[in-house]
């Protein structure tokens, strides 16, 4: 009996520091939030935003923009967290694996070809399309154990490559005037973004809050084949949900705002080593974690320079590289 009781104790403690956690990042996200409405060429704090020159800045401009950044940072920091559980690799994200890339170049090809005259709706679904294709493409090479762990990212890494190659490539060449100022947009920004965007970041809402609440399997998934078929959870068929649903974000992602990288990496490292381990409460930790890093990094976008603005893919590339090396360093997956 004392070793359960030890047990629940611990287990209780832990959930409620995860818990102390998640009201923190809660409330971190809301001060970010209000800082990221007042921050701008016209700095316009809380008790101004009823005036009638707040009206147009904060209101027309900064919120939606505002919205769709939490939407975008809260998506792609839960993607990154799935799919390092799906192909059991730390070092997993959708720009790092190239899944970012993959939708990117499958954009700009879809406006080469259509000249321009696509709806939005229509360049969101080739996105979405081309995130799939390299996503189950490595989950393909991930289930059949063709490549050791750090292979298979130096593949994901390769095919990342190659996609931006051929976007750049592709805009080069290019007479379109709306594809070369895509090479701007592809490098991550929300400059673009108002009220008649915010749909394409609503439709990430749904499918983000889903995968919010199923820490529960993803927990179950890391046991092992044998353990989680014992429990009832059918691998193949979770899987494939999954990569639907990380596809979906992630193609929705780009098409608002371009490929922004390093979000889906480092946030669920830094709160896995704040120690949050259980899938229930770091997916969620995940979504504000990302939403608070990437307004952040919008805002130092927006005030960085004087008339003028940094593509927010810029500055999380910027922040995150040092990062990155050091989880390298860390976890030694490349030797």
């Amino acid at each position: 009996m004392p070793i359960p009781q030890t047990y629940s104790a611990l287990e209780q403690q832990r959930e409620r520091r995860d818990r102390r956690w998640l009201v923190g990042l809660s409330l971190l996200l809301i001060i970010i939030c209000v800082f990221s409405l007042s921050a701008g060429e016209n700095w316009l704090w809380p008790d101004q935003w009823l005036s009638s020159e707040a009206r147009l800045f904060v209101w027309q401009l900064r919120l939606p923009r505002a919205i769709a950044v939490i939407l975008v940072g809260a998506g792609l920091a839960v993607a990154g967290a799935v799919m390092q559980s799906l192909f059991e690799n730390p070092l997993a994200e959708p720009g790092l694996l190239g899944v970012a890339n993959g939708a990117g170049v499958a954009l700009v090809f879809c406006v080469m070809l259509s000249h321009g005259i696509l709806p939005v709706w229509m360049m969101s679904l080739a996105a979405i399309a081309g995130a799939l294709i390299v996503t189950f493409f490595l989950l393909a090479i991930s289930r059949k154990r063709l490549l050791t762990n750090a292979r298979m990212l130096l593949v994901g890494v390769a095919i990342g490559i190659v996609c931006s190659a051929l976007m750049t490539w592709a805009i080069y060449f290019s007479s379109n005037l709306d594809l070369r100022q895509l090479m701007y947009w592809m490098m991550g920004g929300f400059g673009g973004v108002d009220w008649n965007q915010v749909w394409l970041g609503l439709l990430i809402l749904p499918v983000l809050l889903w995968l919010v609440f199923q820490g529960n399997v993803l927990n179950l998934l890391s046991l092992g084949i044998v353990q989680a078929q014992q429990l009832g959870i059918s691998l193949t068929t979770w899987r494939y949900v999954l990569v639907l649903a990380v596809g979906w974000i992630v193609g929705l992602s780009v098409a608002l705002s371009g490929v922004i990288g390093f979000i889906g990496l480092v946030i669920p490292h830094i709160l896995r080593l704040a120690g949050i381990t259980d899938q229930r409460r770091l997916l969620p930790a995940c979504a504000l974690g990302g939403a608070c890093v990437l307004l952040l990094a919008d805002v130092v976008s927006r005030i960085g320079l004087y008339a003028a603005e940094l593509p927010v893919g810029v500055v999380t590339a910027t922040l995150g590289a040092p990062v990155f090396i050091w989880l390298l360093i860390r976890v030694g997956q490349i030797r």
